[in-house]
């Protein structure tokens, strides 16, 4: 999909804030309401803009603790990687979760109040599926912590 300079900066506006009235976007990429309004539509027709959400603020929402979980397993089938959808699908606190190359086949990022219910979320992994190894990490500080895309490559 080929963006001007016009729709890079209605992108780059809406990642920062879903919420800008489409008058104030139009306003800063110098185009009419309509104009701008159909340039977003045609970003969201085509995939490049996927939904729009609110963020919530994890301390304010008693989840201050950032866990990341590294697991591996023996057994590398397209049946476990279902099951291993299926067991974490309906885990709120998992909020992110990657397949990866190398020692560890899976990375998981939760978000809970404390170790009590990390606990509880690897209880009820192990007793859904078995792994040959869990390490978790549990985040002291977040440095950096973004929502937005770099649109450079765009």
């Amino acid at each position: 999909m080929a963006l001007d300079d016009r729709d890079l900066k209605i992108l780059d506006k809406l990642q920062l804030d879903a919420a800008i009235p489409v008058t104030a976007l139009a306003e800063s990429a110098n185009l009419s309401v309509s104009a701008c309004w159909r340039r977003i539509k045609h970003m969201e027709d085509s995939g490049l803009i996927c939904r729009r959400v609110a963020l919530v603020d994890r301390r304010k929402a008693n989840v201050p603790m950032t866990v990341f979980m590294g697991v591996r397993t023996s057994r590398h089938s397209m049946a476990w990687l279902e099951d291993f959808r299926r067991a974490i699908a309906d885990i709120p606190e998992i909020v992110e979760a990657y397949r990866l190359t190398g020692e560890t086949d899976y990375l998981l990022r939760l978000v809970v109040p404390g170790v009590e219910v990390y606990d509880a979320v690897y209880k009820k992994l192990i007793t859904r599926l078995d792994f040959a190894d869990v390490s978790s990490f549990i985040s002291m500080e977040e440095l950096k912590f973004t929502t937005t895309v770099p649109l450079t490559y765009v």
